[in-house]
């Protein structure tokens, strides 16, 4: 039995240059994405500001409708978005959930760009 050479790839070290650190991968893409898409809405934007604004560091949901002049379901989906792409946190409290921002969610965000 005659055994196939193994062929080694051929590397031109004039053609490429290695690659720099490796690329966002699809996991932390799709996480990057999610949070993006939170921002691109102005009424998210609008949202996160009122939260951030606010006296006490949060805001009930029954105060986020008429600044937005959003009926309650609608300002709900919304804060929703922005939960579920980890910049608000939300507490339930009797009937109504109060809402704050995550310890550092801003700038986390704000360095997204600049770390891909």
């Amino acid at each position: 039995m005659k055994l196939l050479p193994v062929l080694e790839p051929a590397t031109d070290e004039s053609c490429c240059t290695p690659a720099g650190p490796a690329a966002l991968g699809a996991e932390e893409a799709q996480q990057r994405a999610l949070v993006f898409k939170a921002l691109a809405d102005p009424n998210r934007l609008r949202l996160l500001s009122i939260v951030k604004a606010g006296e006490s560091g949060e805001a009930c949901v029954c105060d986020l409708t008429e600044p937005l002049d959003l009926g309650q379901p609608t300002v709900s989906h919304h804060l929703k978005v922005l939960v579920e792409a980890g910049l608000l946190h939300r507490e339930k409290r009797g009937t109504w959930a109060y809402y704050s921002l995550v310890p550092g969610a801003l700038e986390q965000t704000a360095g997204l760009l600049a770390t891909l």
